[in-house]
């Protein structure tokens, strides 16, 4: 018991968990922790730890409440201690969407259909009571690229015109987020559960503590440009047509998909270079090639020509052509 956190014993005790084993899940890219408790009848529950400072529960306990009062599969709240950083939530078991289309190829298609069809029911509904995404957030994710990359390889970038560049590509996007969405933020098959083991299963939302209310391309970007697994591009096109259709999204949609794009993946490969440089995480510099060589692709829409510019002007071909450089 000496490796679990402090105050654990007694949270578990007073959900009337008291018993149960604790075994230890890997963690995300965060400070929280997660256990499953099992009880000896075999029944379970997850245990997260996200302690403050660091962390602060009480986001994740707001929007699994508004999911769940809407219709979308979070998980169920057991306990909580929020000033002390305990939840206590319903199991959704251990099928994500990820492993199982990995180990069940067949069911690729059938699986991310669900999940686009989910994102259509959750953007049929009014955007929840969550803060805006807006351009000055925007913009300062986009930064992460400017400050911990350029920096990881020595790089002495422009970063007024960086900024200026993206300010000009999502000012027509930002008028045509007036009737915005609930966004999720990282919808993306690790975080999506299948509950029966069935690709077309209803299918549990997880990791969705920072949503915010903006733009309906920006989870679909998350999805189909995902930097944990390879999405082909018959894929992505297949079920960015499928959204379109059921939603009846204008012209302009697919230019706002290629500008949220190409600023999601400029923001993933700042964070997963911090991640290595600050947090001692070295894993997710191996994603970096794919999250690269998906904004390389966004780069070509006419709708990012002054970022793209920058690119041009800022990264040498060097880095470019392997897709984001190697970083000691």
């Amino acid at each position: 018991m000496s490796e679990l956190p402090d105050g654990l014993v007694e949270f578990v005790e007073g959900a009337g968990w008291g018993a149960a084993a604790v075994e230890p899940i890997p963690g995300d890219a965060s400070f929280r922790r997660y256990f499953r408790l099992r009880r000896a009848s075999g029944e379970t529950a997850m245990l997260m730890h996200a302690p403050p400072p660091e962390e602060d529960p009480q986001p994740f306990i707001l929007v699994a409440g508004w999911l769940g009062a809407n219709g979308m599969r979070a998980p169920e709240l057991l306990a909580q201690n929020p000033r002390e950083g305990w939840l206590l939530t319903e199991d959704f078991g251990n099928d994500r969407m990820r492993e199982w289309v990995d180990a069940n190829p067949a069911d690729e298609l059938p699986a991310y259909e669900a999940a686009i069809d989910a994102l259509v029911a959750l953007h049929m509904r009014p955007a929840g009571p969550f803060s805006p995404y807006d351009l000055p957030t925007y913009l300062r994710e986009a930064a992460l690229l400017t400050e911990w990359y350029a920096p990881a390889h020595g790089l002495d970038v422009d970063v007024a015109r960086y900024n200026a560049a993206w300010e000009k590509a999502l000012a027509p996007l930002i008028d045509r987020q007036a009737s915005p969405v609930t966004v999720l933020r990282d919808y993306h098959a690790e975080n999506i559960m299948l509950l029966d083991k069935k690709a077309t299963a209803p299918q549990g939302l997880i990791d969705f503590q920072d949503a915010l209310v903006g733009h309906r391309a920006y989870d679909l970007v998350s999805l189909l440009q995902d930097a944990r697994r390879d999405v082909s591009p018959e894929l992505e096109e297949a079920m960015l047509a499928r959204y379109i259709e059921q939603t009846g999204a204008d012209d302009d949609f697919r230019a706002d998909y290629a500008r949220l794009g190409a600023q999601r993946n400029a923001k993933i490969v700042g964070i997963f270079v911090r991640l290595f440089k600050r947090d001692e995480k070295p894993k997710y510099l191996t994603m970096i090639p794919r999250v690269w060589a998906a904004m390389e692709r966004d780069l070509q829409h006419p709708a990012l020509e002054p970022v793209a510019r920058w690119f041009d002007t800022n990264i040498p071909d060097g880095l470019r052509a392997a897709h984001g450089g190697n970083i000691a």
